[in-house]
């Protein structure tokens, strides 16, 4: 009779290779899934081109009355007589003077006090309260008071845009430089740093991919205040070409109005985010 051997096989039993794998997913619309640069800008236009086709079908085909939506054919064809009638590119620079002229102003007002409450809280303390209740007031209910004060020259329209931004800054700033990690500041501290070497060498260049990105965010909203500066008392600019079609019925200059906002806008938020990637590549390693 042949004996059994107690000792067993070392050998695992193999385990079947479908078991192995992970379930397979739909990559395209999985959760979080990141898509590659040509499929975004791909994506990005034909959205637009379908937003395109939809208002040539309302318009085009008579679903909607001229009088209350231009087509894309009028607008392009009133678009011409604004810039070769008109001067419409004197408007645009008008314009973009503005938003440019208020939204600097801001920044070299706000940047250094929301710094100075990120860092310091005592200063957080005295100015939180009083920013926090400006930053809900609209920059709209400050025009009646700035005509006053200033007239209805560009000092107005700057302010209101000075006025609309630079609340927002400050508290922005002092978020993002007020999150700064405790550890680097007390490693700062250990290596001899005093309190105005932690504010320059660690607070700000720590948060200054953070500002930059602030910065970009309200130059968005800028570009909201300054139409509303322009629809009072205002000879030239976007808004009061937009304030005057109003009045002609003319809708076909009133959308490319908006339309030419949008362009400069998303224009400047392009440039926005290529400086700040080019001056903080190492904020995303």
């Amino acid at each position: 009779m042949q004996a059994t051997s107690p000792i067993r096989s070392a050998t695992a039993p193999a385990v079947p290779a479908a078991a192995a794998k992970p379930p397979r997913r739909p990559r395209a619309m999985a959760p979080l899934e990141p898509v590659s640069p040509r499929a975004r800008w791909v994506l990005g236009v034909a959205f637009f081109v379908l937003f395109l086709a939809v208002w040539a079908a309302v318009t085009l085909g008579g679903l909607v009355s001229p009088t209350f939506l231009a087509s894309p054919i009028t607008m392009v064809k009133e678009a011409w007589l604004l810039f070769t009638e008109f001067n419409f590119i004197h408007d645009i620079g008008m314009t973009v003077w503005r938003v440019f002229g208020g939204f600097i102003l801001a920044a070299i007002v706000a940047v250094p006090l929301g710094i100075a409450m990120g860092a310091y809280k005592p200063v957080e303390a005295f100015l939180e309260p009083f920013v926090s209740f400006c930053r809900y007031l609209p920059a709209s209910a400050f025009i009646p008071l700035l005509i006053l004060w200033a007239g209805i020259g560009e000092t107005q329209k700057l302010l209101v845009i000075f006025i609309g931004s630079v609340f927002q800054i400050i508290l922005m700033v002092a978020v993002t430089v007020g999150g700064a990690r405790r550890d680097l500041v007390e490693a700062a501290y250990t290596l001899g740093a005093d309190s105005r070497g932690i504010v320059k060498r660690v607070l700000i260049p720590g948060a200054a991919p953070g500002i930059a990105e602030t910065l970009r965010l309200v130059l968005g909203w800028a570009w909201t205040y300054v139409i509303v500066a322009e629809l009072i008392g205002s000879s030239s600019g976007i808004g009061h070409m937009i304030t005057d079609s109003q009045a002609l019925l003319n809708t076909g200059q009133i959308i490319f109005g908006i339309i030419v906002i949008g362009v400069i806008g998303l224009i400047s938020d392009f440039v926005f985010k290529a400086i700040n990637k080019r001056m903080f590549a190492w904020a995303s390693l």
